[in-house]
């Protein structure tokens, strides 16, 4: 405890912040320009990084005279090593079904504070030596596991990015608000990190409060998705907790450490919620699309953990506009609020508002479909829902009406506009088939080549094709004919 000074403190943090960030903005080009490499699973690599970085932590308190070096040696390592951790979890959760993948984020996310909490009853001279020695060789064992059971014929594994810049450069379009989104409130906590360096008291509550926050967000998430289906987007949440972040911040001046304490803990809370959340959206993404989830985790993360560097650097450069801690509280309180104030503006669509129009597609919400509980551990839960919708009685069936929220699909997915739209709304009630399922199927059934298809809803062919599949799959038909044959069928 003696060892982190302010001094330290503020080294480690910012070397391992600013690598951090600047490893997923390299992951994301790496992915775009180098693909094959990015296909590689480099657990070892990643396993070995964190190690040396928590190794130059440990030697910086017994070599005073190379400690910053090698503390900024560490916080280098440990961001750049963490960041392939983080993005190794993300390809796994992005190669499974969607309710596999967010359930096993949610509950890792819930166990993960419970691991962080126990550590306090270790010797806390033991701490830094576990996690070398324990933790990071967990890590990677339990990521060389889940690799064993990544499908790697996926069409986002098998995407070239180059030979269709079209769809990346449209992703990139399309999300880039919501990315603003997580952005901003990953700018409110480096901000509140910052300003913990200035009161040493606060560090222990913004650790906790975000172990606290993750544990909450999972609990919370769970107990909503086993007993409602419901959809969000960053966007949304991010307008949500607006006012209370911006309140927080222009309160901050006038009252005293209590408040800062709380509001310290309620910024890292709904950054834990959005870090979750940003992985979920990510692999839905990836899926959805058939793009290299390293590419677009890459992109989000770039926005977000640079965004939450230059919160911190403001954070703590705040003390030194004045030597009176009110005003120095008064400038962040400004300056905090103008980076959120813009940053609403245009994750909301009011500003740059010609970049937006360009996109054809929005940005899709997470959605969260109520699964069977013991199909969450076994993967069938599609399998057993499509089996029960399909013995749904045809003459009965009514199609759907057109849907104000549309996952996954273009602006216009879902709107009855002749006889084949209404019959594949029918076929889409009675099968189980996606919205996005629905739009291919349509686009098959009046004729259009997997060329043309994804040319048109600006995804690569390869995504095509495995949409196709699950259509076929679902309808228990072979080709395009029988889909025709099926849709005749209904005008009975």
């Amino acid at each position: 405890m003696e060892f982190q000074t302010a001094e330290v403190t503020l080294t480690f943090y910012l070397a391992q912040a600013l690598a951090f960030g600047g490893a997923f903005v390299a992951s994301m080009l790496g992915s775009y320009y180098f693909p094959r490499g990015a296909r590689r699973m480099l657990v070892a690599l990643s396993a070995l990084l964190v190690f040396t970085g928590s190794a130059c932590l440990i030697g910086a308190m017994y070599v005073e005279a190379l400690a910053l070096a090698l503390v900024a040696g560490g916080g280098v390592l440990l961001g750049i090593g963490c960041a392939g951790m983080f993005m190794l979890w993300q390809r796994y959760f992005a190669s499974l079904s969607p309710t596999q993948g967010n359930f096993r984020l949610i509950v890792g996310s819930a166990l993960a504070p419970l691991i962080y909490f126990a550590l306090y009853l270790v010797p806390i001279a033991l701490t830094a030596f576990l996690v070398p020695l324990v933790f990071v060789p967990l890590c990677g064992l339990c990521i060389a596991l889940s690799v064993r059971e990544m499908r790697l014929d996926q069409p986002m594994f098998e995407d070239v990015p180059r030979d269709h810049p079209r769809v990346y450069r449209q992703v990139v379009v399309d999300y880039w608000r919501s990315a603003l989104a997580v952005g901003a409130l990953a700018f409110a906590s480096g901000v509140i990190r910052g300003v913990a360096l200035l009161h040493q008291e606060l560090a222990a509550v913004v650790n906790s409060a975000s172990m606290l926050g993750a544990l909450a967000s999972a609990a919370v998430l769970l107990v909503l998705w086993f007993r409602m289906s419901f959809r969000f987007g960053m966007t949304t949440v991010f307008r949500v907790v607006y006012p209370l972040v911006i309140t927080g911040f222009l309160l901050l001046p006038w009252l005293g450490a209590g408040y800062l304490n709380l509001f310290a803990a309620f910024t890292y809370l709904v950054f834990s919620l959005v870090q979750m959340l940003m992985m979920m959206q990510c692999a839905r993404i990836s899926r959805d699309r058939g793009i290299n989830p390293v590419f677009i985790y890459g992109f989000f993360g770039g926005v977000a953990y640079l965004m939450q560097s230059a919160g911190f650097l403001l954070g703590w450069m705040s003390d030194f506009a004045s030597l009176d801690g009110l005003e120095s509280l008064f400038a962040v309180a400004m300056v905090s609020s103008w980076v959120l104030g813009l940053t609403l503006l245009a994750s909301t669509g009011t500003l740059f508002k010609p970049l937006a129009s360009r996109g054809t597609l929005a940005a899709e919400p997470i959605e969260f479909m109520m699964p069977e509980p013991s199909a969450v551990k076994t993967g069938k839960a599609a399998k057993a829902k499509e089996k029960t919708r399909g013995k749904t009685s045809r003459e009965g069936a009514e199609p759907p009406k057109k849907r104000r929220n549309r996952p996954s699909a273009t602006a216009d997915a879902g709107a009855i506009r002749d006889r084949v739209s209404k019959q594949c709304l029918q076929l889409q009630h009675e099968h189980g088939l996606s919205l996005r399922e629905t739009e291919v199927m349509e686009l098959i059934a009046r004729g259009n080549s997997m060329a043309s298809i994804a040319e048109r809803l600006v995804i690569s062919e390869n995504t095509v094709r495995t949409h196709a599949k699950h259509i076929y799959t679902k309808l228990d038909i072979h080709k395009r004919q029988e889909l025709l044959d099926m849709l005749a069928d209904l005008e009975g």
